[in-house]
Formats: C-alpha cells, sequence, structure tokens
C-alpha cells in the first residue's frame, strides 16, 4: 500500500506539468487569439498564434508549429513564442507560425487509453487523445490554414503529458506532422505500451520524410523508457526518419523544458524534410 500512494504521488507530479513547474513570469509577446467549438471534444476552445515580424510585413507562407499547453496564463505559449523569436531574429531557425491550444482538462486530452488502475486514477476522465488529436487534424489545422498563410510543413512541440502525446501521435498518426520534439514524455503511461509496440509502429512507418527529437530527464519514471525508445530506434528505425535522444541525466522533470529547448527547436527545424 505504502508502494501504491508513492506511485500515486509521482504520477499527480509528472501529471501537473507545466502548472505545477516553476513561475517564470514570462512576459506575453502579441499574438492573436481566437475561440473556436470543436465537435470532437464537445467544447470551445482558445487557441493562441504567435506569427514572426516578417509574416506581418511580408507576404511569404509559413511552416507552423502545434502546442498543447498553449495558454497564456500557467502555460507555456509565451515561453515558446519568445524562444521562436528570438531564434528567428537571430537567424538560427526559419521563419514559422506558433499555434498554442489553451487547455481545459489537460490529463483528459492529452492521455490516451490505459487498462492500469493507477493511470485511471489521475483524473475523473482521461483517455481523451484520439479525440483531441480528431480536433487538430479535422477542425483546427484547417482553420489556421483558412486564417493564415501557412506551407504544408508542421511540427509539433510538447512536455511530459503533452510530451507523451506528440510521442503517441508520432506512432499512430505519424502522417499528421512532419517533425516531432518531445520533452521528458510520460511514457510510463499504460505500463509504457508504446515502448512495447513500438517495432510494429516502426515496421509500418510512411514514406514520407520525418523528424524526431526527444528528451529523458533523471526522473526515473521516464529515462528508463525514453532511453529504451532510443535503443530501438537505434536497430528499427527506418531510413526515412531523422531522429535524436537527448539523455539529459543532470536535469529534473520541472527544468528539462527551458534547459533544452533551444537545442531541440535548433535542431528540428534546420534542414527540414
Amino acid at each position: 500500500m505504502r508502494y501504491l500512494y508513492f506511485t500515486l504521488f509521482f504520477i499527480l507530479e509528472l501529471f501537473y506539468g507545466c502548472s505545477h513547474a516553476p513561475q517564470y513570469n514570462d512576459p506575453v509577446p502579441e499574438h492573436d487569439t481566437f475561440k473556436m467549438y470543436s465537435e470532437s471534444v464537445g467544447e470551445e476552445r482558445v487557441i493562441n498564434i504567435w506569427m514572426p515580424e516578417s509574416y506581418k510585413t511580408g507576404a511569404d507562407s509559413l511552416p507552423v508549429m502545434y502546442m498543447a499547453d498553449g495558454g497564456i496564463v500557467a502555460e507555456d505559449f509565451p515561453h515558446i513564442a519568445n524562444t521562436l523569436n528570438e531564434l528567428v531574429k537571430a537567424k538560427k531557425i526559419p521563419p514559422l507560425i506558433l499555434v498554442g491550444i489553451e487547455n481545459t482538462e489537460r490529463r483528459r486530452d492529452l492521455s490516451g487509453f490505459t487498462s492500469v488502475e493507477s493511470d485511471k486514477a489521475i483524473a475523473p476522465v482521461v483517455g481523451g487523445s484520439k479525440n483531441f488529436r480528431s480536433f487538430i487534424k479535422d477542425e483546427l489545422i484547417p482553420e489556421i490554414d483558412r486564417r493564415y498563410r501557412t506551407t504544408d510543413k508542421r511540427s509539433i512541440i510538447g512536455e511530459s503529458l503533452s510530451g507523451l502525446f506528440v510521442i503517441e501521435t508520432f506512432f499512430l498518426m505519424p502522417d499528421l506532422f512532419d517533425i516531432y520534439i518531445a520533452f521528458d514524455p510520460s511514457l510510463w503511461w499504460n505500463d509504457h505500451y508504446l515502448v512495447k509496440t513500438a517495432n510494429t509502429h516502426l515496421a509500418s512507418f510512411p514514406h514520407g520524410e520525418k523528424k524526431l527529437w526527444f528528451a529523458g530527464s533523471s526522473a526515473t519514471d521516464i529515462f528508463v523508457h525514453t532511453r529504451t525508445l532510443a535503443e530501438i530506434l537505434n536497430t528499427s528505425a527506418p531510413d526515412n526518419l531523422t531522429w535524436k535522444y537527448s539523455d539529459e541525466p543532470k536535469e529534473k522533470h520541472s527544468t528539462i523544458f527551458r534547459a533544452t529547448k533551444e537545442k531541440a527547436i535548433i535542431w528540428a527545424l534546420n534542414n527540414h524534410p
């Protein structure tokens, strides 16, 4: 029983994600916001969009980066938007648009199915990632493409539970994005099912060029699975997948996002597939 309580406490700590990370008071950059009703998740969602100066002054179409945890208050949209702005201005990455999806029920939307009872204890409803992914694919991406000048190149970035969603999408719907970036993904979910089934998904990987960057911190329930996934990719990654694993034992779950964000984005967004 003592072990069960410890495990549940650890899971809750990880699932709080960005909302319980240290507060950095990132300045809020100039951005657009709109609301849209989603049939897939059955509710209204708030969407935040950051654009580089070149978009506002030019006529070029730009690639788009999507992120969950994309709210303005106590979420990561200002953090990532400011980072992209600095990297674009320094010419370390090409210009792009950032689309942040504000959370309503984070643990529902970003978790997939699980048969593990301790997983189910973290929220009244879990396992909604399929519907959330449908919202992004069938509703949000078309709306962004309608409102803004976009190319067909798309990336997705996420940390912790949002990182789990990134990896799950990479395996279950790899054609949805060209680039996948995941920091400390919660791969222990559903008894590390995504890692267990990785070879099966890689065997049927689509033909288009894809990129994957992921990192693991010192969190004991995470790095064991991120390292295993890296070992699997070492032997089974298809030729059209360019990937990189960043092992970060000096970082904690609460620090890895900010500590590794720039090198992740620079690696992923240059030499675009």
